[in-house]
This record gives C-alpha cells, sequence and structure tokens, in this order.
C-alpha cells in the first residue's frame, strides 16, 4: 500500500495495488489512438473539421502514454515480483515491443498534426526526444526478447502466435517515422546518416518478420485456430506489412537532395515495386484475419484487451495504402486509404468503449483468471491480463 513516507508524486490517486496486473500490453491503447491522428493525416480527403479532430486524437495518445509510463513506474516500484513474471512469461514478454512502438507513435503524431497546437519547435524537440528513447527501446526489446524467448522461455512452435512479431517490428516503426525529422537536421551528413540509419532500421526488422512469419504462419495451418482470445492478434502480422510499406514510401520522399541522384530515384522505384505486392500480400491476410475474428465471434469470443490489435496494425495499412496513392497516381489506393481507415476508427471505438468500460469495473486490472485446461494451454497462459 501507498503510505506517507512512499509519496508517489506522479500518480498521487493512484492505489499502487491497482496496478499489480497492468502489463505492457496497455501501450496497444497509445498506439491505437496515436494511429488515429497520423493516418488521418495520411488520407488524399481533407473534410472541413477533420484536422482539429486529429489532433485531438493526438493529445490523447500523448495522455495516455503518461500515465501509462508514470502507471508502469509504479509497478516496477511496488511490484517487481509480477514485473519479473512478466519478462519471463512467454505470452506477456513479447509486448514490451509496445512501449517502443508507443513512444514512437506518439513522437510521429506531434510532428503529423500535434503541432497545430504546441507548434513546429516544441513539436520537433518532442518527436526527436521520443523517436530516440523509442528506437532505443525498439532494438532492446528486438534483441533481449528473442533471446529471452530462446534461452529462458523454451517456447515450442507449436506455442507461435502473432504476437511474437511485437518486438521485431518495433525498429519498423522507427524506420517509417524518421524520416520525419531529416529536413530540420543540418544538410549534408546528419540528413544522410539519418535517413540510411532509418533504412537499416527497415532491413533490421524486415528480415527478422520474414524470418518469425513462417512460424506463426506454419503453426495456424498445422495446429488448427488460435484459442478464441487470441484470434485477435492474427491483425498483428498486418503491422510490419503496412509499416514497411509506409517506410519505404517515406525513404523515397525524403531522399531528393539528402541523397545522390541515382540513389533518390531508386528509392523512388523501390516504394512502388515493393510496396504493390507487400500491400497485395496485406489484404489477402486481412480477410484471412477476419474470417477467422468472424469464427471466433460465433463460437463466443468476448471483448479482451487483444482487441486492440484491431487499431494500429490496420493504421500502418492507411498509411501504406496512402503512401502507394501518391507515388503511383492509382486512385484505387485512395479508395484503399479511406476505406480502411473507417475500418480503423469503428475498431478503435469498440476497442476503447470496452476498455473503458472495463476500468470502470475494475475487471481489466483485476488478476487473471486461471486458463481453461486444453491441450495447447501454454498458447492462452498470461499474467498480464494481455489475453484473458
Amino acid at each position: 500500500m501507498v503510505t506517507a513516507a512512499q509519496p508517489l508524486y506522479a500518480l498521487p490517486r493512484v492505489p499502487a495495488g491497482a496496478v499489480r496486473h497492468l502489463g505492457p500490453n496497455w501501450y496497444a491503447t497509445v498506439m491505437g489512438t496515436a494511429i488515429l491522428a497520423t493516418a488521418g493525416a495520411a488520407l488524399p480527403v481533407r473534410p472541413p473539421g477533420l484536422r482539429p479532430l486529429l489532433a485531438a486524437c493526438w493529445v490523447l495518445a500523448l495522455v495516455l502514454l503518461l500515465a501509462l509510463l508514470g502507471a508502469r513506474a509504479l509497478h516496477w516500484r511496488h511490484h517487481r515480483d509480477q514485473a519479473r513474471a512478466h519478462l519471463l512469461d512467454p505470452a506477456t514478454a513479447p509486448f514490451y515491443g509496445c512501449l517502443a512502438m508507443a513512444l514512437l507513435a506518439v513522437g510521429g503524431g506531434a510532428l503529423t498534426v500535434g503541432r497545430d497546437w504546441i507548434g513546429i519547435r516544441a513539436a520537433v524537440a518532442l518527436d526527436a526526444v521520443l523517436f530516440t528513447v523509442g528506437t532505443a527501446v525498439a532494438l532492446t526489446a528486438a534483441v533481449a526478447v528473442p533471446y529471452l524467448m530462446a534461452l529462458r522461455h523454451r517456447v515450442r512452435a507449436s506455442q507461435a502466435t502473432p504476437v511474437w512479431l511485437l518486438p521485431l517490428v518495433a525498429p519498423m516503426v522507427s524506420a517509417a517515422l524518421g524520416p520525419l525529422l531529416v529536413p530540420y537536421l543540418p544538410a549534408g551528413q546528419p540528413r544522410q546518416t539519418l535517413l540510411l540509419a532509418c533504412f537499416a532500421l527497415f532491413g533490421l526488422s524486415l528480415l527478422a518478420t520474414l524470418a518469425m512469419l513462417p512460424v506463426v504462419f506454419a503453426r495456424l495451418l498445422t495446429g488448427g485456430p488460435l484459442p478464441l482470445v487470441l484470434t485477435p492478434t492474427l491483425f498483428l502480422v498486418l503491422g510490419p506489412l503496412g509499416q514497411s510499406t509506409t517506410a519505404v514510401g517515406k525513404f523515397a520522399e525524403a531522399a531528393p537532395g539528402v541523397l545522390p541522384g541515382p540513389d533518390s530515384r531508386g528509392l523512388a522505384v523501390l516504394a512502388v515495386l515493393y510496396g504493390v505486392p507487400v500491400m497485395g500480400f496485406a489484404l489477402l491476410w486481412l480477410c484471412l484475419a477476419t474470417a477467422h475474428v468472424v469464427r471466433a465471434r460465433r463460437h463466443g469470443m468476448g471483448f479482451a484487451m487483444t482487441w486492440w490489435a484491431f487499431t494500429f496494425p490496420v493504421g500502418t495499412c492507411v498509411t501504406g495504402a496512402a503512401a502507394l496513392a501518391r507515388h503511383t497516381g492509382l486512385f484505387a489506393y485512395d479508395v484503399l486509404a479511406c476505406a480502411l481507415y473507417v475500418v480503423l476508427v469503428a475498431a478503435w471505438a469498440v476497442a476503447a468503449t470496452h476498455t473503458a468500460r472495463g476500468l470502470l469495473s475494475g475487471e481489466l486490472l483485476a488478476a487473471p483468471r486461471p486458463a481453461p485446461s486444453a491441450p495447447r494451454r501454454a498458447t492462452a497462459r498470461t499474467t498480464s491480463g494481455a489475453v484473458r
């Protein structure tokens, strides 16, 4: 319990016990809210009044990030046993990639729409800090989580879920958002260094994802459907697909004047030659994941925090489709971006409403109920409330 001898200035009214089961998966709420702003700003249409709404979404994401950082600090201070258990739980540890992506998403949103409210100088400074910290956390998670899975978790292929992709896709978010800072650096080496560093992050995340995705796909095809509560995580596969398409588009847009002419033109070609087939696969996976979710819903799938998987990954496909629309000039990609954004808004509204209800009732912060016995029990085990 919190006593007078243990003042908690960041969150003075939050009892320490209330955050015992607050896992890193909660950063998905920040990601899903921030992508509303950045994806909306990328749309080819500009309805009147849209920009202030997007800025308000970004402010909400910033507030959520600050609140969760404070709550998680409280969690680590008073519940270190639970925090260590999260790291040693193969169902929970991958969610540490969400921390990095939450920092990066809010930072990118500052330059995209947040500058309307806080000014360009403050937006650049905030994005620079969050991009630096978020990238450091992303690289740490991309190394540490697979290391723990190999040496401490001892997972089996039959336990594979799309959640395993989270720490690997975090550097891709850095790659997609880093080019926003390029114009604000001194010309010459600083701009080139940042842009090529983002390209390296793109390659790191892409190759790691390509190594992991077959494991997840094979588990789905040979092991049968995922447990109901984990079915929404199939949408997580859209994350690296949409984010990588967005990244190559951003590279092509930032390269002129930064890289030599041939390199700049090569990135413009890459944006189309890479983005078109990858977006095609993303649409295929979207259909497959939707079919699984419809089946799970018919079999009684209720709300869980995994429903936030319907937001950020879909948002990255919005920005990816918008990037392809800019580079190809095809109206079809404009329509696709707008249609996916409608899906994103609807998914966010549903997830946010159920999350608010769960917080008010206390159910989402309660101790997780024991997983029912099943042949693949480990795939549904959790200690964070991430999959309930």
